[in-house]
């Protein structure tokens, strides 16, 4: 889960440890960052510091690579603001925690019954454990959450009702939604608060918690602000949920659990919590444990009684865990049950291939659900085990009536209930209408432009052909824009792009005749106006060609220029486009120019007579 932060370790353990012949540097480097890593997770920030900083000196004495060095200093800055939030850590009053697996923790969280849902494919994709569920209460008009951008860091999006349809999911503003992941994004009653988590803004490592407030003046969230000890930690924390109504602030973490579980915390709510300076490690260290205080009294034992303290909330955790993974096993075989039938009766074929795919992904999940479920039963009968050998009789069902029995009678400790999951949404999604790209490409099949304006200020575009009729797709040989001109005699003409200077049209016909246009010409606008490429060109110049301008024109008997003679122009005249123009009477006519030396267009135009009578050259 720890997955940005880590990164950095995991490419130094690449680096440092791919080829087992380890020089002593890098052993000891590795070394260095283990203990540090070990030092920061134990809030020993200052002491992690000292060591990452050792490491990075070993880095740059030994001139390693500058991806090891920014690794480690990553490192570094993590310890620095773990060291630095140390000053405005939180000590709340803990009511509860539990341990619960990783698949379903947040079932527990007192939120309204069928609200988690399985995220659709329309609004994420990916099967990541942090995203298979959003929130979204039968009632909500605005749905925040969490799904991977075109980046592929997992960022918050937003979709609201809008009569019937669902707006197209919308990022929230850069200040919340960055190159890292945010994940489980929630709301506060009032609509005014965004909790979320994220792995890349400033924090200890893996992820942390912070709020965004909304602004009225600028119409966003504002710069979230981490929420400090003991909420964040070196460990991944998330999903905050407040309950003002009843008291209590909820959230999980993964600290000092397995990488398949997590705590889940309740704390009493405090509308105006006072910030301390903690500054012994081993006291910010047993402030993050979170741990629920214990009773002062002993009651007395009997043989069959189930031992006290630790021993019975490691107990009681293990039989809570095989109650969430019995539910959940038998909550997916339900599902899949269901989902088999339709699929049998189902007639739609996009229906029975969604269907495929959901049964496919059930029959992946419930034997990893069951597998978990055995080996959490197992644990528990280890501790049974441990039990007996102390002279402790342990009768499960007892245990597990009792526990039942707590649970429906009053009590200080918070008592969790799973709640399900609801039915998959179904949303109708509004599709942003995207406006037309202008921009020269080639594709798969060729686009004619939506409208055949061309914009005011310099704009040059490449004719590829004229034709008595109207072209179709085909034609266009996958490019894109394709404006089409009708003239008063009915004949069409055919122009690529839009283009606003000489250096970028002239690069772009050489592309447009290796792609099958060899007769294709610049042609230039003024302020919508066609005129004559000098002209546009000494405009864009900002008037400091030559007033006095030369050009040479040749006229093909078949009206199209041979290839050597294209490739002899493109030698002898470098720099200089090449123009096709079509009179009345269907005359073709290339020009090349313009120069501003007339011996240049002389030579060139000389040149063309000596090759034959293809044509004639002249200058003006």
């Amino acid at each position: 889960m720890q997955r940005v932060k880590y990164t950095f370790y995991i490419i130094l353990a690449v680096l440092f440890l791919s080829s087992g012949k380890l020089s002593a540097q890098n052993r000891q480097v590795d070394s260095l960052v283990r203990l540090g890593d070990s030092l920061r997770m134990e809030y020993r920030f200052e002491e992690a510091c000292r060591v990452y900083e050792k490491a990075v000196d070993i880095l740059e004495y030994d001139f390693a690579d500058s991806l090891m060095i920014e690794a480690v200093s990553g490192k570094i800055l993590l310890a620095e603001n773990g060291l630095n939030m140390t000053g405005f850590a939180y000590t709340p009053k803990v009511v509860d925690r539990r341990k619960f697996p990783l698949e379903d923790f947040f079932l527990y969280f007192p939120l309204e019954d069928r609200s988690w849902r399985l995220a659709p494919n329309q609004l994420d994709s990916t099967s990541n454990v942090l995203s298979k569920a959003l929130y979204a209460p039968s009632d909500a008009g605005r749905i925040y959450f969490s799904a991977e951008d075109q980046e592929g860091f997992r960022n918050i999006f937003m979709t609201e009702l809008q009569d019937t349809v669902w707006t197209y999911p919308v990022t929230q503003n850069e200040s919340v939604t960055m190159l890292s992941n945010e994940i489980y994004p929630m709301i506060s009653a009032d609509g005014r608060s965004l909790y979320f988590s994220s792995d890349g803004l400033y924090g200890v490592g893996g992820y942390d918690l912070y709020v965004s407030r909304w602004d009225d003046d600028l119409q966003g969230w504002s710069e979230p602000v981490n929420m400090g000890f003991p909420y964040s930690s070196p460990y991944d924390d998330f999903l905050y949920v407040s309950d003002e109504s009843e008291g209590h602030v909820f959230f999980a973490s993964n600290r000092e659990c397995s990488p398949d579980s997590v705590w889940v915390y309740v704390l009493e709510y405090d509308s105006m919590p006072v910030r301390h300076s903690v500054e012994d490690p081993d006291e910010l260290l047993k402030l993050s444990r979170l741990s629920v205080q214990e009773e002062t009294s002993v009651p007395e034992k009997s043989d069959d009684a189930m031992p006290e303290s630790a021993a019975k909330d490691r107990y009681m955790g293990k039989m809570a865990q095989v109650r969430a993974l019995r539910d959940s096993v038998s909550y997916y075989s339900s599902l899949l049950d269901e989902e088999r039938s339709r699929f049998a009766l189902s007639n739609d074929d996009a229906e029975r291939m969604r269907l495929a795919e959901v049964i496919r992904d059930r029959e992946a999940k419930v034997p990893v659900l069951q597998e978990e479920l055995n080996r959490t039963i197992s644990e528990l009968h280890e501790i049974e085990m441990e039990f007996l050998f102390s002279g402790i009789s342990v009768d499960p069902d007892k245990i597990m009536a009792a526990a039942m029995e707590e649970a429906e009678s009053p009590s200080e400790e918070y008592h969790f209930e799973r709640r399900s999951f609801g039915e998959p949404l179904i949303l109708d999604i509004m599709r942003p209408e995207k406006e037309f790209d202008y921009t020269f490409m080639i594709l798969k099949e060729g686009r004619f432009a939506e409208e055949n304006t061309i914009p005011d200020g310099i704009v040059y575009q490449i004719q590829i052909f004229s034709a008595g009729g109207k072209a179709d797709v085909a034609s266009l040989n996958g490019l894109s824009p394709v404006f089409e001109f009708r003239s008063e005699s009915g004949r069409y003409t055919y122009r690529v792009g839009l283009f606003t200077t000489f250096e970028d049209v002239q690069e772009k016909l050489d592309v447009v005749m290796n792609h099958g246009f060899r007769s294709a010409f610049i042609v230039a606008y003024v302020d919508g106006e066609e005129t004559s490429v000098a002209t546009a060109r000494d405009m864009e110049t900002g008037g400091v060609m030559e007033d006095t301008m030369y050009e040479v024109r040749i006229v093909p008997a078949e009206g199209v220029l041979d290839d050597a003679v294209t490739a002899e122009i493109r030698q002898n005249a470098a720099g200089k486009d090449i123009a096709r123009t079509e009179a009345e009477d269907g005359t073709i006519t290339f020009v090349v120019g313009p120069f501003d030396v007339k011996a240049d267009a002389d030579a060139l135009a000389e040149f063309f007579r000596c090759v034959g009578s293809f044509g004639r050259g002249c200058c003006n």
